[in-house]
């Protein structure tokens, strides 16, 4: 999975999990992690590729063989497997035999489950110590709203949303806050950006510019 590149047309395509041969037939909007963790349908789980059989557009998707190791969200069902579409067209995505991955994937109605290019991959080894102690928070602020913001002048509407900012010139690629921070509703009942980091919660700094 690839969080190296920001495109930003009307519809962006996908911030969290796009091939580049893709990019013409796939597209999404994109979505902090913790929107993607917070979808009713989304199971959120540490897995280990340790097989592959490959798809065939129109037949079948890829099917990969996984080795469930832990669940953060989504019950307490063992999963031995995971699909994607069969081609990056598809929004299928591309996972590597013997690597973990953190796996944000959409149960479906046969309770399978499917991942794609809008979802959220990455190789557990990849993901700081800030953004694995995020998976144990995000659940606090499924009811807060992260509004993109663009351009400026970018306001919030209303207390339980946060300004995700990483869009901003000036800021394009730096992914602060989709790495660092998590959307948490404060005793107060507003929403706040909360930093993942060991033993401290640090609140994003405001906004100030228009």
């Amino acid at each position: 999975m690839s969080w190296k590149k920001f495109v930003l047309p009307l519809v962006l395509l996908c911030l969290w999990g796009l091939q580049e041969e893709g990019a013409q037939a796939c597209s999404c909007f994109p979505s902090h992690p913790q929107q993607v963790y917070c979808q009713a349908d989304v199971v959120v789980i540490k897995a280990k590729v340790v097989g592959v059989m490959p798809g065939v557009q129109g037949v079948r998707p890829t099917k990969y063989i996984i080795k469930h190791i832990t669940t953060f969200k989504g019950g307490e069902k063992l999963f031995r497997a995971i699909y994607t579409g069969a081609n990056s067209a598809l929004c299928g995505v591309t996972l590597t035999k013997g690597t973990e991955y953190l796996l944000m994937g959409r149960l479906q109605s046969d309770r399978s489950l499917r991942v794609n290019l809008c979802d959220f991959y990455e190789p557990w080894d990849a993901l700081s110590v800030v953004q694995k102690n995020l998976l144990y928070r995000y659940r606090e602020g499924c009811n807060c709203v992260i509004k993109s913001c663009f351009s400026f002048p970018c306001h919030m509407t209303r207390p339980t949303e946060c300004l995700w900012t990483d869009f901003l010139p000036g800021k394009m690629g730096s992914r602060d806050q989709a790495q660092n921070f998590a959307c948490i509703k404060n005793r107060k009942g507003y929403c706040a950006w909360y930093s993942g980091a060991p033993r401290t919660e640090k609140e994003y700094p405001a906004l100030k510019g228009h």
